[in-house]
């Protein structure tokens, strides 16, 4: 029995996962989008396709935690300043759009005459975005960081407090209805939100800085990725037990986090975890679809459907106009935000239990509420295709966009030991913004004590490098202190980020041979320029001339450059020859040292040069 329900079990994890992997690259492929082919996906393995789940709400509530990782990410990328310039849009744009779109859908329900208390239920559920199909669109279209987009993130954060308030009302409503169940008193369930909310923040506060440095000091890459997921599960915990939102939770921890050294670290271990539990969240949306339900009702739904997402978009298009937002914006928008969310069946659940939905009303509420999510892909793609294409913007139209994002002048340095502190100081004297990684915790405290921010994060791993944005990066400068940590790190960013740049500190010329056949734009051995200037005062000491000095320096300089491309040269023909089945030696040219006006060559020296090019030709 035991081996048939694993068996079962088994069929259904690759079930869940097989349908992703085959609806969603089809779906994008046609340019409908990936959360249409999760949705599509769901209905196909759910109880009214191939009936593989049952009950399909387990996994709903699991894949849940997707939205709630995103909504950490997305508060890891809002700093509490940024959070602060955005409060306009969120207390003003967003309570506005759910204002007037909540009244109008309700008084539209009435109208057809639904009662009083189910209209207004039914519509500010249906009021309530799509948090995670809204972001998942402004994601892959990479619009998350311009204004628009930054402007529907403030919206998304104003609906998902709002479900506070709806929820109360609620509790309010079967009070008043008579069916309310016995629970606690408005005032103590008002105390446990706001206990929830100064927990959160004294635990960001205070506590997980030094926590994450003593685990990066003595943890290992898999406790930092358990820790990074026990925050998002701990602040979703704690505002749920408050009776807020799982999300709000997530999202106030990464806003908090957000100024953290550890922030690139703790958006590459729960990065993963997103986009899949995401994924499986839109399937267990698509499998909730109670076709029974649209079937019977199928009149009462279609009509619904129409009316609401009709008048929510209308609403939404003249607050956009009405706060000065252009037509285009205005349209797109309404597009977007014209469909219901994840937090409607959160309210109607709640509604159902207190009793003020009956399991009609919430079944043909949660299935407008599905249908207006799968077709919201379709009716932004439509609407982006009608639309006449963008105009350029002229430098007086691009007030307010972030001039940064074009990155002329982005820089990102991996590792921060002596040579690095050094490299970066003409940089920051330039005002060239810099972004700097290391993993020594106590290189990041020491820095931070002289002004410097160094994030977190390990430069070898591809998953910290695009959280440190090297994908937007103009230059990558390497001053990690192990050549085959550079080496890897090189390695890395050729085949993943081709178009950007990378400088790159070498330890000695077999190294240097290397990060050339690489392909980096300039490499350094470290110790080469300063031992040359170093050479030079001795020669000035010793009695030479400042010319005699420089010209001996030069010389230097350059029979070193001509013996690099000799050794370079023949190392790369010792390569083809190996593959062909020969070895090939390079020579290196013998080094001459210069003769002075009157001055016999010291033979001495010249043996003593040679021995050295033997040297440096094996790599010393």
């Amino acid at each position: 029995m035991a081996e048939a329900s694993t068996g079962v079990q088994l069929v259904q994890v690759a079930a869940l996962l097989g349908a992703g992997v085959v609806a969603v690259p089809l779906f994008r492929k046609l340019g409908l989008g990936s959360v249409l082919g999760y949705l599509a996906a769901g209905l196909a393995i759910g109880p009214f396709g191939f009936k593989l789940f049952a009950e399909p709400e387990t996994v709903l509530h699991v894949a849940e935690f997707g939205v709630v990782i995103f909504l950490f990410i997305i508060g890891l990328e809002m700093r509490p300043a940024k959070l602060w310039n955005l409060r306009r849009e969120i207390f003003g744009l967003g309570v506005a759009q759910v204002g007037l779109s909540g009244l109008l859908l309700t008084l539209a329900a009435i109208a057809f005459g639904v009662p009083a208390h189910i209209a207004f239920i039914v519509a500010m559920g249906f009021v309530l975005s799509s948090t995670a199909v809204i972001m998942q669109g402004l994601d892959e279209r990479n619009e998350l960081n311009t204004p628009a987009g930054q402007r529907a993130v403030s919206i998304l954060l104003l609906e998902d407090l709002a479900i506070v308030p709806l929820l109360a009302i609620v509790a309010i409503l079967a009070s008043t209805m008579g069916t309310a169940v016995d629970g606690p008193p408005l005032w103590q369930t008002i105390a446990l939100g706001l206990g929830a909310i100064v927990a959160v923040v004294v635990a960001g506060r205070y506590l997980l800085n030094p926590v994450f440095r003593f685990l990066a000091r003595h943890g290992g890459r898999e406790i930092m990725s358990a820790a990074a997921l026990l925050v998002v599960v701990g602040a979703a915990l704690i505002m749920t037990l408050g009776g807020l939102s799982m999300a709000m939770g997530a999202f106030l921890a990464g806003v908090l986090l957000s100024d953290s050294s550890f922030r690139h670290q703790l958006e590459a271990d729960v990065e993963p975890f997103r986009g899949l539990l995401l994924g499986i969240f839109f399937v267990s949306v698509g499998m909730s679809l109670n076709l029974a339900v649209v079937l019977a009702d199928w009149p009462i739904i279609v009509g619904g459907l129409a009316l609401f997402m009709v008048v929510k978009a209308a609403a939404i298009y003249g607050v956009a106009r009405l706060l000065k937002a252009s037509n285009r914006e205005a349209v797109e928008r309404a597009a977007m935000f014209a469909q219901g969310g994840e937090f409607a069946f959160v309210l109607y659940a709640a509604a159902l239990a207190a009793g003020v939905l009956d399991a009609r009303s919430s079944a043909i509420a949660t299935a407008l509420v599905i249908l207006s999510m799968a077709l919201t892909p379709l009716t932004t793609l439509v609407v982006r295709r009608l639309m006449p294409p963008a105009p350029e913007l002229s430098p007086d139209d691009a007030e307010g966009v972030d001039h940064a994002s074009g990155l002329r002048e982005r820089v990102l340095i991996i590792g921060f030991g002596r040579f690095a502190q050094v490299v970066s100081q003409p940089l920051l004297a330039r005002d060239v913004d810099v972004s700097i990684i290391d993993y020594d915790v106590e290189m990041i405290q020491a820095a931070g004590n002289f002004g410097f921010k160094v994030y977190y994060g390990d430069g070898a791993r591809l998953d910290v490098l695009r959280a440190s944005g090297a994908a937007k990066a103009e230059t990558i400068l390497v001053c990690v202190d192990k050549a085959e940590v550079a080496d890897r790190i090189v390695e890395l960013v050729k085949a993943e980020f081709p178009l950007t740049k990378l400088f790159v500190r070498a330890f000695d010329r077999g190294h240097s041979m290397r990060l050339v056949q690489a392909g980096v734009e300039y490499q350094l051995r470290e110790t080469f320029e300063s031992a040359l200037v170093f050479g030079h005062q001795v020669l000035i000491d010793l009695g030479f001339s400042q010319d005699e000095a420089s010209e001996t320096i030069e010389d230097v300089r350059r029979r070193d450059e001509e013996r690099f491309t000799l050794q370079l040269a023949g190392g790369l023909a010792a390569g083809r020859g190996l593959m062909r089945g020969n070895a090939v030696t390079p020579q290196p040219a013998p080094y001459i040292k210069p003769r002075r006006e009157g001055q016999a060559l010291n033979e001495e020296a010249a043996e003593a040069l040679e021995e050295e090019d033997a040297r440096e030709k094996a790599g010393v």
